[in-house]
């Protein structure tokens, strides 16, 4: 009998950088996209233009997760990065089976943080205080575990 193949479930992932395993309840963002350029030979024919691949652009990254007490590691990073720009880092997302095997590996490379939002605050919520963090970044690799 033939093995039944299931798609991944997106809920079991873990998120490391600097040597920091952080939980976190969502991540969005892991995507690239290319410009394209348009262009016509002066000689062609067809009197349409071709699209070529141009300059890569890569989005944001969001990261959300629970506020903890004393968990400064968002802020902290982010002031950091105000006075030393060239601090960068490298945040590995890699997705599991239920197993805890990596499925997937997301290598975001040179992230730093552009924006830390701090959580909504409600009088009559019965919710978790949640805070995100957004990161610019050089560049994407997937690598299928």
């Amino acid at each position: 009998m033939a093995e039944e193949i299931w798609p991944i479930p997106k809920f079991h992932f873990s998120v490391e950088w600097a040597g920091n395993e952080v939980g976190f309840q969502e991540v969005s963002g892991l995507e690239m996209e290319t410009q394209f350029i348009e262009y016509r030979a002066g000689n062609d024919a067809d009197l349409v233009t071709k699209k070529v691949p141009g300059l890569k652009k890569n989005g944001n990254i969001t990261l959300k997760k629970g506020m903890f007490r004393g968990d400064n590691l968002f802020w902290d990073w982010f002031m950091d990065v105000q006075t030393n720009p060239e601090r960068r880092e490298t945040v590995t997302i890699t997705l599991m089976d239920e197993e805890a095997s990596p499925v997937v590996v997301w290598t975001v490379v040179n992230a730093f943080p552009v924006k830390v939002t701090g959580p909504d605050l409600k009088s009559d919520a019965n919710e978790i205080a949640i805070e995100s963090i957004e990161l610019a970044h050089e560049g994407i690799t997937q690598e299928a575990a």
